[in-house]
């Protein structure tokens, strides 16, 4: 099976030039899906005292200055908007990026954020039930053939709620990222498009993925009708020297709190081979390699493209 490439930036902390150059590269160079996560800080957190900045600004920002990447969101958050807020500034990319806009969503994990800024953070099982309200009504909001939407949840609500215009495309897609398997995992069977999850090896991403095909099976869905991705942190070098450079920046990011997670690219183009045809295996339709705060590794990067990428293209 093929599998095709994207690149996400994780903590958003630029600096701004380094993702700019980044996300033109990933438009350049053969990746077929560029997004961004939603934080308002740090993440994980550092000291709280890094540069972070917005994901929809930098969402449309990349719309505006690419032609052929798919533009996403592997995660926003369900707790930081109304899924009415986010619908439209979505929409409004869409026409932006003439129709190359999906939408990631997510029940959100880190609380220390949503505490600096006075945003409520309940408990994981009303967080998912949000989750599940939130794919609920954007579905309405972004589709053509419903003029108006009319969603009675717990805890979202529409009432005659237009989103004009509608998106460009006919079917904006929409993602659920995570692996909880007892109910994001079924919301994603029930509701998305899409499905990713981030810094699991290819034996875990597996394993969730088998979870979700059984999802698909008991809600009377063919698993084949969602997309799978896998985030994988980016830390490999162009060389011996690289891969050393990109194996303290690891440790500088997660060395000490990795939680068992070994979705990583690690060491030189040859490790990343072998890790892509692993995901490829596992049966992930695309493998987006993360990256956190820059300045990049621009040569480790175009060893990737051409060791990595376009050899699995060929």
């Amino acid at each position: 099976m093929a599998m095709t490439f994207g690149i996400h930036v994780g903590h958003m902390g630029g600096p701004l030039a380094e993702m700019r150059r980044l996300w033109k590269f990933a438009d350049e160079s053969g990746f077929d899906w560029f997004s961004v996560s939603d934080h308002f800080q740090e993440s994980p957190p550092q000291g709280g005292d890094l540069d972070c900045f917005e994901s929809i600004s930098i969402m449309t920002a990349a719309a505006l200055e690419t032609k052929r990447v798919r533009i996403g969101s592997l995660v926003y958050c369900n707790l930081y908007r109304n899924p009415g807020v986010l619908a439209s500034a979505l929409t409004s990319i869409d026409y932006l990026s003439n129709g190359r806009v999906e939408c990631g969503i997510g029940a959100g994990w880190h609380e220390l954020e949503a505490r600096a800024f006075g945003i409520p953070f309940p408990s994981i099982g009303v967080r998912e039930d949000m989750l599940e309200e939130f794919a609920q009504a954007l579905r309405q909001l972004f589709d053509p053939a419903v003029k108006r939407a009319n969603f009675t949840g717990k805890h979202f609500q529409l009432q005659n709620a237009p989103n004009n215009p509608k998106p460009l495309q006919p079917r904006l897609p929409i993602w659920i990222g995570g692996g909880g398997e007892k109910r994001t995992l079924r919301a994603a069977a029930r509701y998305a498009d899409g499905w990713n999850a981030p810094y699991l090896g290819p034996d875990q991403w597996k394993k969730k993925s088998q979870v979700l095909d059984q999802w698909c099976d008991k809600e009377g869905r063919d698993p084949k009708t969602i997309l799978k991705s896998a985030n994988v942190g980016f830390y490999m070098g162009a060389d011996a020297k690289g891969a050393a450079r990109g194996e303290a920046l690891f440790q500088a990011h997660f060395g000490k709190d990795a939680q068992g997670r070994t979705g990583f690219v690690r060491g030189t183009p040859k490790q990343a081979i072998e890790l892509a045809a692993a995901y490829r295996d596992a049966g992930a339709a695309r493998l987006n390699i993360a990256f956190r705060q820059g300045p990049y590794d621009w040569e480790a990067l175009r060893a990737f493209v051409e060791e990595v990428l376009r050899r699995s293209n060929a």
